[in-house]
Formats: C-alpha cells, structure tokens, sequence
C-alpha cells in the first residue's frame, strides 16, 4: 500500500530502558543494525501496527512496555534506485514513518527475537541513546536523527545531542592520544 507519493506507511519504535539506553537490533544474516520498523497494513491505525511489529520483531507485549510519545506527523525517507525492487520501481519513493518512543518496564529477558517464524533481528543490545544516528544506513539518518529529538523531550536527564557528539570527540581525541 502505497500513498499517492510512492511512500509506504511504516511505524518505527525507538525502545528504551531505565538508562535511557536503546533497543538496537541486528538484522537477521547481515552486518547492518537499526530500531524495530515495519509496514502499517490496511485498516490497521499506527498504533496497533506498532504493538504487532513490537511482538514480531522483538517478541514483547503490550504488558511489558509504556508509550512515551509519538511523532506528531508522519517522517519520510527516500530509498536509492539501486535498493527498489524493479517492478516497484518508478511508483515506490520510500516509508513515511510515525516514530514512537517505549519504556520497556519488562525485563530484558522478556525480548524474544525468535517470537515468529520470519526473525528480522538475530541479535540485539541496549545502545546510548543517539549513537543510531551515526551508525543506521545512510539513507535513514535524518528520519532518525528527527525522530530521536522531537521523542527526547519525553525523557529526563538524557543528555542533549550536542552533549553527545562533543563527549564523542573528546572519547576520540583521548583514544588518538594513546
């Protein structure tokens, strides 16, 4: 399902713990990692496509996290030409996307990556906060990068994006030292 642009309506979860620290999966056969994601299907509205890609992806249930916030409108990214399926190609753009942020209030062990019969992550592990932005596949950078900040306000003491990438270059400046 398409929209009259040529993207494709998705829900995206930026999952959290008691650390402010994010859910980072692994995509099952490859060396690329990224935040749970998928497709909202027809009739469904974004929230209970979350729950359902929630469960598919990382096995959790409603019962084991708390909604934070959502993105208040819809957030696209664009797909390369050479990532396009050939018969998509000239009407699929890319994903619009509502980003919303979780609490997990379960415990770690309730993650379940192999919940269904088509895993999409093989491995998983609780990542600070902004470092997605810099690691996620190109492409999926600034729909990143404006998700995490406009979720952030819903968050105490996390350290600000600015924070962050300056306590980055100093941990690099001190390993270049060495």
């Amino acid at each position: 399902m398409l929209d009259r642009e040529g993207y494709r309506p998705n829900v995206g979860i930026i999952l959290v713990n008691d650390d402010n620290r994010v859910f980072w999966g692994k995509r099952v056969r490859e060396h690329s990692w990224q935040f749970p994601q998928g497709g909202i299907k027809p009739g469904e509205s974004p929230e209970t496509a979350m729950y359902r890609e929630l469960f598919e992806e990382t096995g959790l249930l409603p019962q084991h996290i708390k909604i934070l916030g959502r993105t208040r409108d819809w957030l696209r990214y664009d797909v390369p030409n050479n990532w396009i399926r050939r018969e998509w190609r000239g009407s699929y753009r890319g994903q619009k996307q509502i980003w919303f942020l979780l609490r997990l209030v379960g415990k770690d062990t309730d993650v379940h990556l192999r919940a269904t019969r088509h895993p999409e992550f093989d491995d998983w592990r609780w990542h600070e906060y902004w470092a997605p932005i810099e690691e996620v596949i190109e492409f999926k950078r600034l729909v990143y990068e404006r998700a995490l900040t406009e979720l952030s306000s819903y968050l105490r003491g996390l350290e600000s994006m600015g924070e962050y990438h300056a306590r980055q270059v100093e941990i690099r400046k001190a390993i270049r030292q060495k």
